[in-house]
This record gives C-alpha cells, structure tokens and sequence, in this order.
C-alpha cells in the first residue's frame, strides 16, 4: 500500500488484481471517500477531484470538511 497526499489530505491506495484498477481511499477523516481509476496519472486527477468534491460538499450541505489526522 502506498500513501499519496493532496492539499493536506492522504489516501492510501491499492491494486485490485480482479478488476485490474488502482482503488484508493481518504484517510484520517470519518467520512468515507473513494476513487478509482486505470492508469497511476488518472489515479491522480481522481484522487484530487474527490478531495475537492469532498471539501465542495461538505460547504454544499453546511458542514465542515474535517481536517485530517496528523499524527507528531
């Protein structure tokens, strides 16, 4: 597993050999977010849109994106 960071969230992300598709999820926060994709490069852009659609909808329904867990 290998974590990847985006405006100060991480993801930890992981091959899924069935489907042949990288799979990827938020961590440190308690709302669950995904993504997914073919290729590391549309990895990427997934997982930067589903940050940013994260922080977007949360602002959407009046709740604050939590910030996430940073361990000293």
């Amino acid at each position: 597993m290998r974590a990847v960071s985006y405006k100060g969230y991480n993801a930890a992300v992981e091959l899924d050999p069935d489907d042949e598709i990288f799979v990827g999820h938020l961590q440190g926060v308690n709302d669950v977010v995904g993504f997914h994709a073919e290729t590391v490069d549309a990895l990427r852009d997934a997982f930067h849109l589903a940050v940013d659609d994260y922080v977007q909808t949360c602002a959407a329904v009046g709740k604050l994106a939590e910030k996430p867990y940073v361990r000293f």
